[in-house]
């Protein structure tokens, strides 16, 4: 059994003494401030009672889905678990005026507020940008938007699947298989991607106003994320007016690229410069491949010819074993790992080696694992010291900071619990 951990006594990492007030849930928002907690900020997650979680609990939808272990909280689910460590959870009624009134008395103390909210369900709380500035003047506001709001999509309710289908991330994998039907990648990619701009956004309106002393009003919306992200690559030809040839940067969707059978399982290879190809052909038995056909002798020859080179490679590696090709090829520096399937992973090597999957033991869950924040800080190192909140669990603990008194926490309390 993996060795349990204790939680760290105190934040490290860059963002200490940075509040964070944060109105986001689901994983797109969730993914993003989980982060900004690791990297050291005291993020204070507002929930709401009302009904709009899994089977009519209140909270973060993503307390709900999945199987938690017979007698754990049923809050604290699978996905949950992995994306809200290092919150505090505050239960408060943002429709009554007492729950608004608290959430602002937070505000005037938090650095920035992150919200996921439809800004113009934030204006009817009277939480716009405008609202909140003028409690907390140097207040950076991140708004995690679908659309951006100077567009027609502006306001549009906007999940995973819908900008997969909108940003062209859907239509990848026709180019790679030939089927002209779309599909959605198996994972939640957009909001993913855009939790990682969101980070970027934040720590990047943090440093201007350090430099300057102003906050501002930052809109990171999923569509254009997500759409920049998949075009880096597969804009290719058409980047030019007029386009001078494809869509797709044709390594990428070539049917072949795909990790490689070996006689006991598969790796992924990816020889690159003329001297690994050539070393490659020659340990698998094939020098002439390289040396003799102009078709792979070189990168613009490679790359027009990429599917018959990537065709050919299987047929080459199934000669071997895994670990052989392992003890061939990484002494040379030609990129080759072991393919891990899914129940791989808490046993590969290295992943052990960094402590990677760290094993804790929640107090209403029970022994879970935890991904270890990924970013290392030589000098400001992220880590974990709060594990994933009941609903509501630290609700008194915050307010009591923000100077509320017991008889406005008790009816903020009750308020909650009407529902």
């Amino acid at each position: 059994m993996s060795e349990t951990k204790k939680l760290a006594t105190e934040a490290t990492g860059p963002l200490k003494g940075v509040r964070i007030v944060d109105l986001t849930s689901v994983v797109f928002g969730a993914y993003a401030t989980q982060i900004l907690g690791d990297y050291g900020a005291d993020v204070i997650k507002i929930e709401a009672p009302s009904p709009t979680g899994g089977g009519g609990h209140g909270g973060d939808i993503m307390r709900w889905p999945g199987h938690v272990p017979e007698g754990a909280a049923p809050d604290l689910g699978p996905i949950f678990l992995t994306i809200n460590r290092n919150k505090r959870s505050v239960l408060l009624d943002l429709a009554k005026p007492a729950g608004r009134k608290a959430l602002m008395k937070i505000i005037s103390t938090a650095d920035v507020l992150t919200s996921n909210v439809r800004y113009s369900a934030m204006k009817r709380l009277g939480l716009s940008y405008e609202d909140v500035k003028a409690v907390k003047p140097d207040i950076i506001f991140v708004h995690a938007a679908g659309y951006g709001s100077d567009g027609p999509y502006a306001g549009l309710p906007a999940y995973d699947d819908l900008i997969q289908a909108g940003s062209g991330a859907a239509d990848l994998l026709p180019y790679m298989d030939g089927d002209p039907k779309p599909r959605y990648m198996p994972t939640i990619m957009a909001d993913k991607v855009s939790g990682l701009f969101f980070v970027s956004a934040v720590t990047s309106a943090l440093f201007h106003r350090a430099r300057t002393g102003e906050g501002q009003f930052v809109e990171v919306p999923m569509l254009e994320a997500v759409t920049s992200f998949v075009l880096a690559e597969h804009f290719y030809d058409h980047v030019y007016d007029p386009p001078t040839g494809q869509w797709t940067y044709g390594r990428i969707t070539n049917p072949d690229r795909r990790p490689y059978r070996t006689k006991n399982g598969y790796i992924g290879l990816l020889p690159y410069s003329d001297k690994q190809w050539e070393q490659f052909f020659e340990i698998a038995g094939r020098p002439g491949v390289f040396r003799d056909d102009p078709r792979f002798s070189n990168y613009k020859a490679r790359t027009q010819n990429i599917r018959e080179l990537y065709a050919m490679i299987e047929e080459l590696t199934e000669t071997k074993t895994t670990e052989e090709w392992l003890d061939l090829l990484n002494p040379l520096s030609i990129p080759v790992v072991k393919m891990n399937r899914l129940e791989d992973l808490q046993d590969d090597p290295h992943l052990k080696a960094v402590d990677f999957f760290q094993r804790y033991d929640h107090p209403h869950a029970g022994p879970y694992f935890a991904l270890r924040p990924p970013v290392r800080f030589g000098a400001t190192p992220a880590n974990i010291r709060r594990h994933p909140p009941r609903l509501g669990e630290q609700t008194r603990e915050v307010l009591a900071e923000v100077g509320l008194v017991d008889d406005d926490i008790s009816a903020i309390e009750a308020a909650g619990a009407e529902h």
